[in-house]
Order: C-alpha cells, then sequence, then structure tokens
C-alpha cells in the first residue's frame, strides 16, 4: 500500500528511522522537521513550523499527503519551557490538523503519536490502551490535551493514535537515560550519577518502533489507539548491571537526589498484544541486542 506520506519531526531521533522503513517499502516519504533533516536522499524535506499555520499549508500543498505520521512534539519530560511543551503538543498539533481538513485533497490516515505517560501511575500489571488517564507531569498532560483535542477533528479526518511507551537506540540526545548510561561505558567512567535507579520502564528498540509505524500506516484502523511498547519492564538497576557485562567491569552509581523527580511515574510497562495482533512478523528487539548495538556504535553517532 505505498503512497506519499508526510512525517512530521522527520529530523528527530525517531524520524529518520520511520522515514527509511517507509521509504524501502515504497512510500514516497515527505519530512517536516527541524535541523539539517534527513540524510536520506529519498526523502523530500520540507521547511515548516508546526506554529506557523502558513508554512504548514506549503507544505501540505507540496507534499499533497495520502497519509501523515505526526510524530513532532516537545518529548522530554522535564523541559524547562513549560508553554513551549503545551504550545507545541497541543496548538501545533491542532494547526496541523486545521491545515490537512482544508486540503484539497484530504489523506485516507493520520497517525498521530501520543505518548504512555498518559497511564500515570494508575495501576500495576501491563497498561492496555484502555488505561484511564493519569497523567503526572506537564509532559503527560500536554498528551491527554492533545488526544482530546485531536479527537474533535475526527468526523473530518481518519486519525488513529499511537502511545509509545520509553524506546532507545543509536542517535538519542544523551540528555535520555540510557544514552546516558551507554555513553559512560564507552568513555570507560567509573561512576555515574542517576536519579531513582527503582523505577521500571518498558524500554523498546527504536528499530522496532520504526517497523511498528509502517506495520500501523497499513493497518491501524480509524479511530484507535495503539501502544508501542515492548510488554517487558526493565529497572534502571537491572540495565545498569546488562551494561556492566557488556563493558566488563562494574560502574559506581550515585543517586543525585536533585535528579529525583518529585512527580516520577513509578513504573510503565505496556500491553502489545492489540499492535502485534495487526502482524505476526512484527517482533520487539531484546534490549540486550539493542544494548549491544548502542555500546558497539561510534562514539557520538
Amino acid at each position: 500500500m505505498a503512497g506519499r506520506v508526510l512525517v512530521t519531526g522527520s529530523s528527530s531521533f525517531t524520524g529518520p528511522y520511520i522515514t527509511r522503513a517507509l521509504t524501502e517499502q515504497g512510500y514516497e516519504v515527505f519530512g517536516l522537521g527541524h535541523g539539517q533533516g534527513s540524510d536520506d536522499d529519498a526523502v523530500t524535506e520540507c521547511a515548516g513550523n508546526l506554529l506557523d499555520p502558513d508554512s504548514l499549508r506549503k507544505v501540505v500543498d507540496k507534499a499533497r499527503p495520502e497519509y501523515v505520521i505526526h510524530l513532532a512534539a516537545i518529548t522530554f519530560v522535564p523541559h524547562g519551557d513549560i508553554a513551549a511543551m503545551y504550545l507545541t503538543n497541543v496548538v501545533g498539533t491542532r494547526n496541523l490538523l486545521q491545515v490537512l481538513a482544508e486540503a484539497p485533497e484530504q489523506p485516507r490516515k493520520v497517525v498521530i503519536a501520543s505518548s504512555a505517560n498518559v497511564y500515570g501511575n494508575s495501576r500495576e500489571g501491563l497498561f492496555p490502551e484502555e488505561t484511564p488517564f493519569a497523567p503526572a507531569n506537564d509532559y503527560a498532560a500536554s498528551k491527554v490535551a492533545m488526544e482530546y483535542m485531536a479527537a474533535i477533528w475526527s468526523a473530518q479526518l481518519p486519525i488513529a493514535f499511537t502511545r509509545p511507551f520509553n524506546y532507545t537506540g543509536v542517535g538519542q540526545a544523551e540528555k535520555f537515560l540510557i544514552p546516558k548510561i551507554v555513553t559512560h561505558f564507552q568513555q570507560k567512567k567509573t561512576e555515574i550519577e542517576l536519579g531513582n535507579i527503582d523505577v521500571v520502564r518498558d524500554f523498546s528498540d527504536v528499530r522496532f518502533v520504526a517497523s511498528a509505524y509502517a506495520t500501523l500506516l497499513e493497518r491501524a484502523e480509524v479511530g484507535q489507539v495503539y501502544n508501542i511498547c515492548s510488554g517487558i519492564g526493565y529497572s534502571l538497576k537491572a540495565l545498569i548491571s546488562r551494561m556492566n557485562e557488556l563493558a566488563g567491569y562494574e560502574i559506581d552509581v550515585r543517586v543525585n537526589p536533585d535528579f529525583v523527580r518529585a512527580n516520577e511515574v513509578k513504573r510503565l510497562v505496556g500491553d502489545n498484544s492489540k499492535l502485534l495482533a495487526l502482524d505476526s512478523s512484527l517482533k520487539p528487539i531484546d534490549i540486550g541486542d539493542t544494548l549491544s548495538w548502542m555500546f558497539s556504535a561510534p562514539p557520538g553517532s
């Protein structure tokens, strides 16, 4: 089911992995993102800004997308500019949806990335898509608001949502936990400062996430929500232990109280059965393989 796809956030950490997966499947990909854009010559990069509807209209007029994957957002939970977070994640998404709804040729499907952070600390066990919202921070609240806002456009646009849990891979910024940990081991540092190392997260490999989006573009049902996750929880303590084995030495972990957030979500592990039911060949990648891939990659890659 190849066609023309607009991927917002194409120059983000996730964007290049997704655009590569789509071009390999024969899609014509247009990217909307900040920075240098994709290194893939098969991706047409477009200049635009979610907070500038006129620039978005030019992008949509150029791309004439049959499909849209909307990744662009402020995704770093402790981001310092809360107003910018709400503006980008809520108002920016609304601007995009309005422009798409007004386009002469409307897309067949719009896949919007929300976040598993919307679930908060609301339950034990695996979090299915039916889990009630319980945002514990502004990032999560901005995604809840975005989902409610986007639902208003569901009568005009064929929208499906994703709720990705934590994921990582080569190229993710060091301000995120796993790249920070891996980089310390690559540099053979003897100690590392972290926050709460007992929190449990469902970490996926970005390559699995890219495959999931390609599957969802073809098979997601309009109006539905899909978790993107591995279904397995790991504490940071367990990940450190894995890295100790990979690197051949034990790093000294020091808990810095300044890194411990008062509104920290203690455990966030997802139910991926709805996603995997779409494609039996879609398989999460073991976290050990992900860590090994990142550890063996050239520093700074």
